[in-house]
């Protein structure tokens, strides 16, 4: 009997001390930063940036709506809108063309060199395309609104990194998680090329915020440690790119007073992989995703009620914000 007591103490002190392991590495990721309060100057910034933002938004979401490649010329529509911008940004545009079942698809890409440290990447992506039967102004026209003011923000800065934009194409099923996603090919030449790319960020469904209770929802465990209230940008990485995560928040936290959270954990739990990063996992690429969290929070999500006034521009420009300047900051690394 006294032996059987201390093996269930044994067992569930292991229990605890894994725990405590778990939450230190994958939950308690935020590092100790002062967050700065925001004046006059970056709220005018915003409320710019918010008009901008939403431009876009209404042009993907709204004048393009639904894109894939079931109705290809919608597809096509969103890419030349984006080669357009980038175009008068004064950017040359480049693709990553491919074929999926005979049809021609192409990945759009620029850059911005770095003038200290130009061969170490960081690369930022967004997918143009949406699920089918949805006009995907969230999912993810909010990402490529803010892929195209990213870009526009860095064009003349001098920065240490290379700064690589991309807008990729088949992100949607049926091509999610498969060979065919764009930002597969895109990381396979990458790797293939011997690409030394210190940090891939995907901007997946970023434009919606609520501060109502409960508005929160999360796979098991992750509720218990999380806000119930869904008000907040999540940077979400795996294991292996635990560093990154707390980089980036490192970055965000120290430029903007917008709520984040962070989590570095496990691919197989239901939500961490679902976006382009992990086709760069997969070529041992670090990288993350900023997200809303997407069907955690938003009721729309890949659904034909996906449109444009669903987005809470505010807090989307207050996240987009922040976010600017933590890849900025990223890519100033001495």
């Amino acid at each position: 009997m006294v032996a059987r007591m201390w093996w269930y103490i044994a067992v569930l002190l292991g229990l605890v001390i894994l725990s405590a392991i778990g939450y230190f590495v994958m939950i308690d990721v935020k590092p100790a930063v002062l967050r700065p309060l925001m004046g006059e100057e970056a709220r005018a910034d915003i409320q710019a940036l918010e008009r901008r933002l939403m431009e876009h938004v209404r042009v993907l979401g709204g004048s393009i709506g639904e894109r894939n490649l079931q109705r290809p010329v919608a597809l096509r529509a969103a890419a030349e809108y984006i080669r357009r911008v980038w175009t008068e940004q004064g950017f040359a545009v480049a693709e990553e063309r491919y074929e999926v079942l005979g049809e021609s698809c192409a990945n759009l890409v620029v850059e911005r060199r770095g003038v200290k440290r130009p061969e170490q990447i960081v690369l930022v992506g967004a997918h143009y395309d949406s699920v089918i039967g949805s006009p995907g102004a969230n999912d993810n026209g909010t990402g490529v609104a803010l892929l195209l003011e990213m870009s526009r923000a860095f064009k003349h800065e001098s920065l240490s990194r290379t700064i690589r934009f991309v807008a990729f194409v088949n992100e949607e099923p049926p091509y999610f998680l498969t060979g065919a996603m764009g930002s597969r090919e895109s990381a396979r030449r990458a790797r293939r090329r011997g690409d030394d790319i210190v940090a891939m960020v995907s901007l997946e469904t970023l434009g919606y915020y609520s501060n109502a209770r409960r508005s929160q929802h999360y796979p098991f465990p992750f509720g218990v440690f999380y806000p119930s209230t869904g008000d907040f940008v999540a940077v979400v990485g795996n294991l292996p790119s635990r560093s990154l995560v707390v980089e980036f928040l490192r970055h965000f936290m120290s430029e903007s007073d917008f709520p984040v959270e962070g989590v570095a954990t496990f691919a197989w739990i239901p939500g961490i992989n679902w976006s382009d990063h992990w086709s760069f996992w997969k070529e041992g690429y670090p990288a993350v995703m900023l997200t809303d969290t997407a069907p955690f929070r938003y009721p729309q999500y890949h659904s034909i009620q996906d449109l444009a006034e669903m987005v809470t521009g505010p807090e989307f420009a207050r996240a987009a914000h922040g976010i600017i300047h933590a890849i900025r900051g990223m890519a100033s690394t001495p």
